[in-house]
């Protein structure tokens, strides 16, 4: 009797039931290089870190517990270095005296207020470190990252034509190769800018009549620059705009019925706000002197506080977060804290991972300044423009002259011709009658 084969079964489970614990690729081969990237670590190991994590390990398994590798190591140095910069960073944002929004002397170069609103926010440039509001800069959106002022974007430092000073917050003229201070600008009235919105180009520079340009500043005593006088009317005292501010002067700004501003200055006798009383006016610079004290004395303070919270770098990190996040005995991560403080602080407090902003702002340095170059380039091209304007409109001049030299010697050939004529008819009745 021959048996029946018996059939074999074959057992397929359906697709659906199938799941992937892991995401699957797209395409085979395909590597996400950003993701690659955000995985690789940051920091590191030199001949040290190696020698000192040898050492380590053996006295872990000394104590039966599980030795460290190298990657556990570094990525553990990367999180102790990102909490310290993360805690250290919102510290100086929040602690009193540190903070620039703790600071009540931080005004804008323009209007020197202190005040700001939604819609016009105080910018500070990354360079010469000056305020400004949106507004009184022409700043139309608030950057995202560093800002430069337009001085700093061209790397210049060049003298006000209104005053002595340098720096603050400047813009340039109508050709590009002169500058002036927006208050300067803003405050002598012959001098106006072409676009509010942007606040620049500043013209209108040679309406400036004669007698401005000869005024002494009573602050100062220079002769240089265009000043302003006091705003009443028996008194005739000059100063410069920003030899005004530097003394704390009364300089108001009133907006009329039909919304003109309208901007008054005071001289130092006149001021309300002014620092002495008529009988100590001999010691009136005292004030300035202790203005400039007082202000370096909270920055002395500052540079202080910073000194004192990088030497106690080692507070911002707390051990339990770090284990937490990184999913490895609070030993391990206490025995790598250990040797990470010593180690920063024979670096001199130094961070041993440069933070990612600044990575990333070398990174981005070659675009600054290629930024940079093309707005030199544009300031030079801006330059030949109007060299070539100046050339077109001086040699329509020359050949409207011409024409008109050509159009008066024709006048004068047809009168001779007109007088030749008559000569020759008033012979040929002669010979007639003879």
């Amino acid at each position: 009797v021959i048996a029946d084969k018996v059939k074999e079964v074959l057992y397929s489970r359906p697709r659906k039931y199938i799941h992937c614990s892991g995401q699957e690729p797209s395409e085979p081969g395909y590597v996400n290089i950003l993701e690659l990237a955000e995985s690789m670590c940051r920091y590191d190991l030199d001949d040290m870190d190696l020698f000192w994590l040898q050492e380590c390990n053996l006295e872990l398994v000394d104590m039966g517990c599980t030795p460290v590798d190298e990657n556990t190591m570094e990525k553990t140095l990367e999180v102790l270095e990102r909490h310290c910069h993360e805690n250290m960073n919102h510290a100086i944002e929040t602690e009193e005296g540190l903070g620039i929004e703790y600071d009540e002397d931080v005004i804008c170069d323009v209007c020197r207020s202190p005040d700001s609103e939604e819609g016009n926010e105080m910018v500070f440039c990354d360079s010469c470190n000056i305020c400004v509001h949106q507004a009184c800069y022409g700043i139309l959106k608030v950057p995202e990252g560093s800002w430069l002022c337009r001085t700093c974007v061209l790397g210049i430092h060049p003298q006000c034509i209104l005053c002595p000073k340098r720096g603050g917050a400047m813009k340039a003229t109508r050709t590009g190769t002169k500058w002036a201070h927006v208050s300067c600008a803003l405050w002598i009235p012959e001098v106006s800018i072409a676009c509010p919105e942007r606040m620049e180009p500043i013209t209108k520079v040679s309406h400036i009549p004669p007698s401005r340009w000869a005024l002494v500043c009573s602050l100062c005593k220079l002769k240089t620059g265009a000043c302003i006088q006091c705003s009443v009317k028996s008194c005739i005292t000059a100063f410069h705009v920003t030899c005004a501010f530097e003394h704390t002067l009364d300089m108001k700004t009133i907006l009329d019925e039909g919304d003109e501003v309208k901007f008054k200055s005071y001289c130092l006798k006149h001021s309300k706000n002014k620092h002495c009383s008529e009988g100590e006016q001999e010691d009136s610079h005292k004030p300035v002197i202790d203005n400039r004290q007082s202000e370096s004395e909270k920055t002395s303070l500052r540079a202080q506080k910073l000194k004192e919270l990088e030497e106690e770098f080692y507070t911002m990190v707390n051990v339990d977060a770090v284990a937490a996040e990184l999913g490895i005995p609070k030993l391990t991560v206490d025995l790598i804290y250990s040797f990470w403080l010593l180690k920063r602080k024979s670096n001199f407090n130094k961070p041993l991972v440069p933070p990612k902003e600044e990575e990333q702002e070398g990174l981005l340095q070659p675009k600054e300044d290629s930024i940079h170059t093309r707005m030199r380039m544009f300031m030079h091209l801006r330059q030949d423009l109007e060299r070539v304007r100046n050339l077109c409109y001086m040699v329509n001049r020359r050949e409207k002259l011409k024409l008109s030299h050509s159009k008066i010697h024709e006048q004068i050939f047809n009168l001779e011709v007109q007088l030749v004529n008559k000569e020759l008819a008033g012979d040929y009745k002669i010979n007639l009658l003879k």
